[in-house]
C-alpha cells in the first residue's frame, strides 16, 4: 500500500501535520528517525515522503538524527522514489554557510558573514567585521549561538568564558550585524515551491524564533513591550523578493521552507537563514483564517495520488 512516510525526529512539531493527514484520509507512516538500522540492501515501501528533519536535533538528545536522515535520503533517492525535501534540503538544513551560497547564486542578498572553526579565529574574524556583530552557530535552529557584540572585546569575554556555546558541527558565525528600524523580522512560508503567506515575528524578546507553540512559553506569544503578537501575518505581501525565493527554492529542490529575512534603515532586505524542516503559529493563522500544515497535507495528498496512478502496485 502506498502512503505518506514522515520523516522528523520531534512527535510535537510533526504532530499537527499528521492531525491535518488524518483529516484528508491520507494513509501515512511515522518515521522517527532518532536512530536504528538501515540495510542498503532492502527495497523502501512505495509512496511519498517527507523530510521534517531538523538542524536542532540535538537539543533534544537526537544528536545523529540527521546523519541517519541524510542515509535514509539517499537510501530513498537511490531508488528513485519520490522525496520532498531531499537530500540537498537537508544539507541546506544543516548548514548556513551552503544556504549563504544557494541564496548568493541567486542573486539574493544575505549578511555579510566569516565562518570561524573553533575558538582562535573568533577575535580576529570579529576585527575584520566591525562592531557590533552578532555570533551564530553554523549548524543552528531556535536561535542557537544568536548572540550580539558591540566589541571584540567583549566577545573576547564570552569566548572564555563558561557561558560560551560550543557550535555542534565546530563552526561559528561572525555575522554583520543589520539594524531594522523596529524589532522585526519576517518569515515567508512557502508549499510546493508556492508563496502561502508571510509572517512578521517580533523580536523584542530574543531570536528564538520558532513559530510552533511548543517553542513558545505560554506567555511568548504575546510581547510584554507592545502587547502586540508575536506572529502576524501579513495581508497582502506581495514582495518582488517572493519570486527570488521561489527560484532559489526550484534550483535547489526545496518543496516546502520559511525563509526569513530582515530590512534596513534604508529600505535593504538581507535574507539570513532558510528552515526546510519549517513550522508555523496556529494563533496567527486562526486570526488570519489559513493553515500552513494544511497546505502541506493538501501537497502530500496530491503526491499520494500521483503516485498510485503512476504505480498502482
Amino acid at each position: 500500500m502506498h502512503k505518506v512516510h514522515i520523516i522528523h525526529e520531534n512527535r510535537e512539531w510533526s504532530t499537527p501535520l499528521m492531525d491535518a493527514l488524518d483529516g484528508l484520509d491520507v494513509p501515512y507512516e511515522d518515521w522517527f528517525l532518532d536512530e536504528g538500522t538501515l540495510d542498503l540492501s532492502a527495497e523502501p515501501p512505495k509512496g511519498v515522503f517527507y523530510n521534517r528533519m531538523s538542524a536542532s536535533s540535538h537539543t533534544r538528545d537526537h544528536r545523529y538524527a540527521p546523519e541517519y536522515a541524510a542515509a535514509v535520503l539517499s537510501w530513498l533517492e537511490g531508488h528513485g522514489r519520490r522525496v520532498l525535501n531531499p537530500g540537498r534540503a537537508l544539507q541546506l538544513e544543516l548548514s548556513k554557510v551552503a544556504q549563504y551560497a544557494a541564496l548568493e547564486a541567486q542573486g539574493i542578498r544575505t549578511p555579510r558573514t566569516i565562518a570561524v572553526v573553533g575558538k582562535d579565529g573568533l577575535a580576529q574574524a570579529a576585527q575584520s567585521m566591525g562592531a557590533p556583530f552578532i555570533t551564530k552557530h553554523n549548524r543552528a535552529g531556535k536561535g542557537l549561538g544568536v548572540r550580539l557584540f558591540q566589541s571584540v572585546e567583549e566577545l573576547n569575554d564570552y569566548v572564555h568564558s563558561a557561558s560560551f556555546e560550543e557550535p555542534i558541527d565546530g563552526i561559528t558565525l561572525i555575522q554583520q550585524y543589520i539594524a531594522a528600524p523596529g524589532p522585526f523580522i519576517t518569515r515567508c512560508e512557502f508549499v510546493g515551491q508556492e508563496f502561502v503567506y508571510a509572517v512578521r515575528v517580533d523580536t523584542s524578546d530574543g531570536f528564538l524564533l520558532c513559530p510552533a507553540d511548543e517553542c513558545q512559553d505560554e506567555d511568548a506569544t504575546v510581547c510584554p513591550a507592545t502587547s502586540a503578537a508575536k506572529f502576524e501575518i501579513i495581508e497582502n505581501f506581495d514582495e518582488p523578493i517572493i519570486e527570488d525565493y521561489r527560484r532559489m527554492l526550484i534550483a535547489n529542490n526545496i518543496h516546502v521552507a520559511g525563509i526569513e529575512n530582515i530590512v534596513d534603515a534604508a529600505g535593504q532586505r538581507f535574507t539570513y537563514d532558510i528552515n526546510t524542516n519549517t513550522n508555523y503559529n496556529p494563533r496567527a493563522e486562526h486570526r488570519a483564517g489559513i493553515s500552513g500544515m494544511q497546505a502541506i497535507a493538501q501537497l502530500l495528498k496530491a503526491e499520494l495520488r500521483e503516485q498510485t496512478l503512476f504505480d498502482p502496485g
